[in-house]
């Protein structure tokens, strides 16, 4: 078994379509405080990480700042909260915002990328969408300490055995010398840097691009986090040169299932591009476009196995690589609004001083914050509810 196939395991059992986009908000959330249960564990758990090679020096340094994270064990208890469907998933992870940071990206970095595609085989617009996705292109590597949120999690217990088996991980990494405890910054459940590998993942699969004798993740310069991707990837069984899937048009009644293209074309099932119809092709369907996923789609699914994370990758993937919009359409929502009415709705809030966040159509929060504020200022009953009437009002 790969043995990098551990994070597909891992982010799959956190959450459906992990995002990466609120990373950055948790600094102050996810603030490690005494607790003494927690350094009760900690104590146990220190002799069974010198049986596993863990120095005195490195356990001394690891823990010195190192505390219980109450809002770890709060977001793994409440993951549904970051469950999104289709539409709102590819709203956020192909925004035009991260469509127009990617190309910047690709440009900048392409030598770089170009260089890991001529040695892994996997495309330098897919390494960049996976980094736009993981961690918006370095700018949201996570804040939380790692060692804080794993030696929480393995404390708490749900899934104590994985969690210490990732906090020792993490040890032998700062044994190693690639990054020093108070950088080893993440997710709140232990992901790191630009790819947001956990640490067995990159145990296995790091690879050191700059050659000063370590892989820095957490560096400004994401040449060793990025060609280790690629080594993932490419032990993973991606197949240069091919693509993720493609676009299909999927007529009513038609379900999801794996055959060859030209069973589906059979079945009515018609690709936006030429695809070989001896082609295996994995259907997934929604309320609007439908997609293949190709032999390398279905590789992504290594990075996480959800549909919709490796679907919004691989839009983000063509999108960055000069692609247009999707053919297909979502249609309207339960409010009655499309996708492009919703973002009007947000543009009119903002620019009325009603901050909304984003501009990307999905009404989280603080979207929702916005509207009642709106709603209070205008004498109107403050429901937080969007609708046509609403948008109508807003113009």
């Amino acid at each position: 078994m790969l043995a990098g196939l551990s994070r597909r395991g891992f982010l799959a059992g956190l959450m459906a379509a992990p995002l990466v986009a609120p990373i950055a908000a948790l600094a102050d959330e996810f603030t490690p405080v005494a607790d003494a249960g927690w350094a009760d564990w900690v104590a146990g758990f220190q002799s069974r990480a010198r049986k596993a090679g863990i120095s005195e020096t490195t356990l001394r340094q690891a823990f010195a700042r190192a505390g219980f994270v109450p809002g770890v064990i709060q977001k793994d208890r409440n993951q549904a909260e970051s469950i999104y469907g289709m539409e709102d998933y590819l709203a956020i992870t192909a925004s035009e915002e991260r469509v127009k940071a990617g190309r910047r990206a690709l440009s900048r970095h392409g030598g770089l990328l170009r260089k890991l595609e001529r040695a892994y085989g996997v495309q330098a617009e897919v390494l960049c969408a996976i980094w736009g996705v993981e961690s918006f292109y370095g700018t949201k590597k996570g804040t939380v300490p790692v060692i804080s949120a794993l030696s929480t999690l393995a404390y708490e217990g749900r899934r104590a055995r994985f969690f210490e088996s990732q906090l020792i991980a993490a040890l032998k990494i700062l044994q190693h010398g690639d990054v020093t405890a108070d950088r080893m910054l993440g997710g709140w459940a232990g992901a790191m840097g630009h790819m947001q590998f956990i640490p067995t993942t990159y145990r296995s699969f790091a690879v050191d691009a700059t050659g000063d004798g370590k892989s820095d993740h957490w560096a400004d310069d994401p040449a060793d986090a990025l060609a280790s991707a690629a080594h993932y990837l490419a032990e993973a069984g991606w197949q240069a040169g091919q693509p993720w899937g493609v676009e299909v048009k999927v007529p009513k009644g038609v379900k999801a299932a794996t055959r060859t293209v030209a069973e589906w074309a059979e079945r009515g099932v018609v690709p936006y591009r030429n695809i070989s119809g001896g082609a295996k092709a994995k259907l997934v369907t929604s309320s609007g476009p439908g997609f293949f996923l190709l032999r390398n789609g279905r590789v992504l699914g290594a990075y996480n196995n959800s549909e919709r994370y490796i679907v919004g990758v691989g839009v983000l993937s063509d999108r960055v690589n000069g692609g247009g919009a999707l053919k297909g359409a979502f249609p309207p929502d339960a409010t009655g609004l499309t996708q492009a009415e919703r973002v009007r709705v947000q543009e009119r809030l903002t620019a009325l001083g009603f901050d909304t966040g984003s501009t990307d159509g999905v009404f989280g929060p603080k979207t929702r914050a916005a509207l009642e504020a709106w709603q209070r200022a205008t004498g109107q009953a403050v429901t937080g509810k969007v609708s046509p009437e609403v948008l109508a009002a807003l113009r």
